[in-house]
């Protein structure tokens, strides 16, 4: 046998709480449809996404199931509205972090502060909505997120590290900005050359995942929708 005195059990966070049990697959991506992740170039993605006025609708909740679904098809971490082309201020997550531990969630209307004090952070980068590319990005090492859940009740999360990155990424999708729009022109170019490259073997990936969950597979067009 092995020794596990002192060894530290992975705790799972729903929107910041630690829970007891926690299934692999989070309810709102069982119950959810897979749908198609806009690309760079999509008006949708570079425009500032309106605040979410109406909250326990079945409207908001049934997007959130497809948000989890279609992240988890694609083997995301997160995902905001945008990327499936609804411009409401709503992201989705679900990540393992450097300790082990689950994160869960989803926020709506998000608003982000980092920590001006905190040791930045130079980590590869990638985004589902650029199929395949990766680069190197400083984000700040942790952040806040506050926001409300789909009811309207009160979030606040803190972060540090790839949760922290997590969610400035997905905050920074609500206002148009993708992580693509902070890289150089060579790593721009470099990270279309590699989305050129990967594209196909990603999306018949999310196809494939999407069978093994028994959904739907998204339709995607041949090209980038985004023309980039």
């Amino acid at each position: 046998m092995a020794w596990t005195f002192g060894r530290r059990r992975p705790v799972t966070y729903l929107l910041g709480e630690p829970v007891d049990a926690y299934p692999a697959l989070a309810p709102e991506s069982e119950r959810g449809r897979a749908l198609r992740i806009t690309e760079i170039g999509e008006p949708v993605l570079h425009t500032p996404a309106r605040p979410v006025t109406e909250f326990s609708t079945p409207e908001l909740a049934r997007l959130i199931d497809d948000m989890f679904t279609t992240m988890d098809v694609a083997e995301g971490v997160g995902l905001a509205a945008p990327q499936v082309g609804v411009d409401l201020r709503v992201f989705v997550y679900d990540l393992t972090d450097e300790e082990g531990d689950r994160h869960v969630g989803h926020v709506v209307n998000p608003v982000l502060e980092t920590d001006p004090d905190a040791e930045p952070e130079t980590e590869d980068e990638g985004c589902l909505s650029v199929p395949g590319a990766y680069a190197p990005l400083e984000r700040p090492g942790a952040a806040t997120i506050r926001g409300v859940d789909q009811h309207g009740g009160p979030v606040q999360l803190e972060a540090t590290g790839y949760l922290a990155r997590c969610f400035i990424h997905e905050a920074q999708h609500l206002d148009g900005t993708l992580y693509w729009d902070h890289l150089s022109p060579e790593l721009q170019a470099d990270a279309l050359r590699q989305r050129d490259e990967e594209r196909s073997e990603i999306l018949a990936g999310r196809e494939e995942i999407a069978l093994e969950m028994g959904k739907t597979p998204p339709e995607y067009p041949a090209e980038p929708a985004g023309g980039r």
